[in-house]
């Protein structure tokens, strides 16, 4: 049994995909397949049921997959240790983060991870939004990930990063775009552009504090999951959207950011990760995620 097969086995199972997983290997399906079926020959048993339409883990699939991921992590902390006598830190790191929301903790931490880290490769996941990234951080398909805070999971530790006033995103042609603050009750009329309920967003849950805090209950006039996705849906009149004000120079043409007079409720973002469940690479690469960390964050968890 190669580590390989383990490592091929293991993106099969996370992805339920075997271009997807080939893909994520750099290998062409073809080998991936003739490798799985390597391994469940060697094991005498089938991992995966395969059909035209979709791809699952069997029994056994399932029952090996914890331990095909404790032999490959333990193989490359056993990598690192001797590269780490050689006083170098090697590893591949699975970050996870939530697109446009993450525009000044993401590209710091990569370029410090970069200048720093030479031997440590990040893997840069994006569309993760806090709840599936508590899911993923604790199957072990992330290694660190970027949050909303605060989180209510006692496996997971965070750290504060930054935290950000709120504000509003608004069509070029509203009326209230010619103010230098917007009072969001005067948008009770309009439409709300917001994360769905069910993706765990902490951005829905702000937007309605928000409103309710000036008095009305938005009504919702899409739903999406992108934040930037959001902005182009205000930017052609689908209707406002409450963002934090790091995203004033990322908006689209065709809509404006504008402040809110309320202060009451911010943003806090975040870095999380299982602890104990990480190699040397994850570990440095928390090292200087805390540096970014606003003077008032703490951990959590």
């Amino acid at each position: 049994m190669e580590i390989r097969w383990l490592e091929g086995f293991i993106a099969v199972a996370e992805e339920l995909h075997f271009s997807n997983a080939a893909a994520r290997l750099d290998m062409q399906q073809s080998p991936l397949s003739q490798l799985i079926r390597r391994l469940e020959k060697e094991l005498g048993q089938r991992l995966f049921d395969r059909s035209t339409r979709s791809v699952e883990l069997t029994a056994a699939g399932q029952a090996f997959l914890p331990h095909a991921r404790e032999i490959v992590a333990r193989t490359i902390a056993a990598r690192q240790a001797v590269d780490a006598a050689e006083g170098e830190i090697v590893g591949r790191v699975r970050v996870g983060f939530s697109g446009v929301l993450n525009y000044s903790t993401l590209p710091p931490l990569t370029r410090m991870v970069h200048e720093r880290l030479p031997h440590v490769h990040l893997d840069l996941v994006g569309r993760i939004l806090t709840r599936d990234a508590l899911i993923q951080l604790q199957r072990g398909s992330l290694d660190l990930s970027f949050v909303g805070l605060p989180v209510n999971n006692p496996d997971v530790a965070t750290r504060l990063i930054n935290k950000e006033a709120f504000g509003v995103v608004l069509p070029a042609d509203h009326p209230m775009v010619g103010e230098k603050i917007v009072h969001l009750g005067d948008l009770s009329g309009d439409g709300f552009v917001t994360t769905p309920e069910s993706s765990g967003s902490v951005f829905r849950d702000s937007t309605l504090k928000l409103c309710a805090e000036a008095g009305f209950t938005p009504r919702i006039s899409q739903e999406v999951t992108d934040p930037y996705v959001a902005m182009l849906l205000v930017a052609e009149g689908v209707g406002v959207a409450v963002m934090t004000e790091g995203v004033g120079p990322l908006t689209p043409p065709g809509s404006v950011y504008r402040p809110i007079r309320q202060d009451s409720v911010e943003l806090s973002h975040g870095v999380a990760w299982v602890p104990g469940a990480g190699t040397t690479a994850r570990d440095a690469v928390i090292e200087i995620a805390e540096e970014l960390s606003a003077p008032t964050g703490g951990d959590g968890g």
